[in-house]
């Protein structure tokens, strides 16, 4: 018998949640083989099997809290592949009001066997947004496993309209439910463990940090005028498109080396200043906010960090970041500007004591000169940053380089 546990996950995570099994009890796994999706606070992560045989318990289901160490489902390695074992009730903490003829602690009951298709984390995400029954979908991987490009061709052939659909605490024949606290119609929606987490986060930050946000305004013309000349040889070359994303990291990290206090944290009494420079950026993933890093983007060209963003954009669309991908950054990068937004105030990711947010670029009348005015696309940057030990001088002096760094992009060449 061989215990599937659960792994130390990552230093700052001690528990998960059993998102979904990928395996069903009289399965045969091999070494290596996907078993569970488990949801963190940061991430989803399928656990493999370190052993060959046939599933024989499951322990835990879709929903339940574990932690690091906890037994979660019994391999065999010399059962029979499809035979489903009797399972001591005791195993079971539901097995409740047990009838006196009975003898209790060693009755044993069968274990439901479902029939749920083989997927991937991403797959099934996709389905149950979907609204597609895995059942229906073919797969042309020699495993019979379903991919997300699988789903969506699917999707493809039967008109599926593509709208998110959520999952509701509890279910109703009627339409609409009435929620005890209003007199009209509501739907409860259980937020995930990484929404807890989010929220949670983001209220602790402003409750331990003293934020401060100060605000300039960048000039696009020259970036946007060397893009349109030098974007089609730059994609021909690299097999990649020149976004705006590597022409703010370039200059934040810039920026950075000339005010270092802003690629610092706190610990204690301490200042930790980091001389290296691991950018975060920000992306929208389906399930959440979530922050994947660039690792040493002072050693990186504009080829190399735009694509690794459009790499590790594509991950957190398919819901497949790993931890690493999100541990560690220095300073971060936001941009509410391709959601539309002309200005906020972000929020710190904590421990970070620095985040810049980009915006909408908008065409506006600018001052050329005593004489002049011209329509420019311009765009409002905001820095929020730690006041405890960042002062507002180096903030907005960070802020200004930052300006002067984009307003004139060819100096980011020497500056890289």
């Amino acid at each position: 018998m061989i215990e599937i546990k659960v792994p130390e996950l990552a230093e700052s995570i001690s528990e998960g949640t059993i998102s979904q099994w990928l395996i069903k009890i009289g399965d045969k796994v091999s070494k290596g083989d996907s078993v569970v999706e488990l949801e963190t606070d940061k991430v989803n992560i399928e656990l493999n099997a370190e052993h060959s045989g046939v599933v024989t318990k499951v322990l835990k289901e879709p929903g339940d809290t574990v932690e690091v160490g906890d037994v979660i489902a019994v391999i065999e390695e010399n059962a029979a592949e499809g035979v489903t074992p009797a399972v001591p009730a005791a195993a079971s903490e539901k097995t409740t009001n047990q009838p006196l003829d009975q003898p209790s602690g060693h009755q044993e009951i069968e274990l439901p066997k479902t029939d749920r298709p083989i997927a991937s984390p991403a797959a099934r995400k996709l389905a149950r947004e979907l609204g597609i029954d895995l059942n229906q979908v073919s797969t042309r991987d020699p495993l019979g496993r379903i991919r997300p490009d699988d789903v969506k061709a699917h999707t493809s052939t039967t008109n599926v309209k593509e709208e998110p659909k959520l999952e509701k605490v509890s279910q109703n024949p009627t339409s609409q439910q009435i929620d005890a606290d209003f007199d009209k119609p509501v739907e409860r929606v259980k937020m995930s463990r990484r929404r807890q987490t989010i929220a949670k986060r983001l209220v602790e930050v402003q409750h331990t940090a003293a934020m401060l946000t100060t605000f300039n305004e960048v000039d696009m013309t020259a970036i946007m005028d060397l893009r349109n000349k030098r974007k089609d040889v730059f994609f021909e070359k690299y097999g990649v498109r020149l976004g705006f994303m590597s022409f703010f990291t370039k200059a934040v990290v810039s920026a950075l080396k000339q005010f270092p206090l802003l690629n610092a944290e706190i610990q204690g009494d301490e200042i930790i200043i980091k001389k290296f420079y691991d950018i975060g950026i920000a992306v929208a993933a389906p399930e959440g906010l979530v922050v994947p890093v660039v690792r040493n983007a002072i050693q990186k060209n504009f080829a190399e960090i735009e694509q690794e963003i459009s790499d590790l954009g594509k991950k957190a669309r398919d819901n497949a970041l790993t931890l690493k991908d999100l541990q560690g950054g220095t300073f971060t990068i936001t941009n509410g500007g391709v959601f539309g937004s002309l200005m906020s105030t972000p929020i710190l990711n904590s421990p970070q004591v620095g985040i810049l947010g980009m915006h909408k670029i908008q065409l506006r009348p600018v001052a050329i000169d005593k004489e002049r005015m011209e329509n420019r696309p311009m765009m409002y940057i905001a820095l929020s940053y730690d006041h405890r030990i960042v002062d507002g001088k180096e903030a907005v002096s960070f802020l200004a380089a930052v300006k002067e760094l984009l307003e004139d992009p060819h100096s980011l060449l020497l500056e890289g």
